[in-house]
């Protein structure tokens, strides 16, 4: 019998609590509570092996990666990036001074698109900031091109692309830095937390400064940095969090396969294309809702949500669409055709590792019923 629980986009993924007692007894037993305990020394190492990357440098939040991971290339200027992804992506240029440039996305990977990249390069561009939408990998090595014959910085927002793999391997080593997000929502979640992928010691340690208010020793203070430092707390989730990611992953793949086993005959519903040289994570599920449906974007949006079933139109609206960004001539709807189309057709549909299978029926029979 289905549950009349509500359903919602995600929830976090909670290992037995029985299992976190020993992490407790640990951190209260030793009092150190944050700056650089055992369990996040210990977490960066495991996650940099898991990954598949040399460094790694643990913060509190995604945002605070973002943020910090700007400031240590010394990036100025004008950025070129996405409308399409959640506002942090570009609130992170707005704190440290830069200014957003919005190009277009690709109708089929949600990502931004490298062939509108080089029309947005001006004399003031120093970096680029993709987003790997929903894990989806963008086209990185047409940006590390562009990238290269112009002399500009690659810094991916990697929120969503947690154990994603491209030709083999991890697609974070793409790009001068790839920061993450381990918000609750997401595949792995430290509660709150996030990364920067680091390319080698060197860097990292810079990093590690700034994530602790620019102090590089006792007495030396080398940047203008901020407390990002993830606690204690967060670290021991996060190593028994990676104890359980496999089993995680794996039931998402399953409840994705579900999705398009019972959407693919329905008119008007398109679900997300996958490649065969990618090792997916099923971050999220996202459908777009097309003109051959009965009902808009919206209408069933609001209909799954009457019925206890409560989807996310995720991204919409478009970052360029919000007062702070809206003034900027890239913001401009005439310039993003592709991303404003998409924000008004996608839906993202539950999907979590607990989610049942007669969860994942009823939903589709609910879209699948066009009325």
């Amino acid at each position: 019998m289905t549950s009349n629980k509500p359903i919602y986009v995600t929830q976090p993924y909670l290992p037995p609590l029985e299992e976190f007692y020993p992490y407790l007894e640990k951190i209260w037993g030793s009092k150190w509570l944050t700056n650089g305990g055992p369990f996040h020394q210990e977490l960066e190492i495991k996650l940099a092996d898991y990954l598949g990357v040399d460094h790694l440098a643990l913060f509190a939040n995604g945002t605070l990666a973002l943020v910090t991971a700007l400031q240590t290339l010394k990036i100025t200027g004008e950025v070129i990036t996405t409308p399409f992804s959640f506002v942090a992506t570009a609130h992170s240029l707005l704190w440290n001074g830069f200014k957003p440039v919005f190009v277009d996305i690709h109708p089929e990977t949600f990502n931004l698109d490298p062939e509108k990249i080089e029309a947005a390069i001006t004399p003031h561009t120093t970096a680029i900031m993709p987003v790997h939408v929903y894990g989806k990998p963008c086209d990185v090595e047409k940006i590390q091109k562009i990238a290269d014959a112009y002399g500009l910085k690659v810094i991916y927002d990697a929120a969503h692309a947690f154990a994603v793999k491209y030709n083999g391997e991890s697609l974070l080593k793409h790009g001068d830095l790839s920061t993450m997000s381990f918000h609750a929502t997401k595949v792995f979640n430290t509660f709150e937390g996030g990364a920067i992928v680091c390319p080698d010691a060197k860097t990292k340690k810079h990093i590690d400064d700034l994530k602790n208010f620019g102090y590089h020793d006792e007495v030396t203070v080398v940047g203008t940095g901020i407390n990002a430092k993830m606690n204690e707390l967060q670290s021991a989730f996060g190593l028994l969090q990676l104890k359980h990611i496999d089993k995680a992953i794996d039931r998402r793949r399953e409840i994705d396969a579900q999705y398009r086993e019972q959407l693919s005959s329905v008119l008007g519903i398109s679900c997300p294309t996958i490649h065969a040289d990618t090792t997916y994570n099923y971050a999220y599920f996202p459908i777009l809702i097309e003109k051959e449906y009965p009902l808009s974007r919206d209408e069933l949006n609001d209909k799954l949500r009457q019925l206890g079933i409560f989807p996310r139109r995720y991204f919409y609206p478009l970052i360029s669409e919000f007062p702070m960004y809206r003034g900027l001539p890239s913001a401009a709807q005439s310039n993003l055709p592709i991303a404003k189309k998409t924000a008004d057709q996608v839906l993202c549909l539950p999907i979590y590792p607990s989610l049942e299978k007669e969860h994942i029926i009823r939903i589709a029979s609910i879209i699948a019923d066009r009325k």
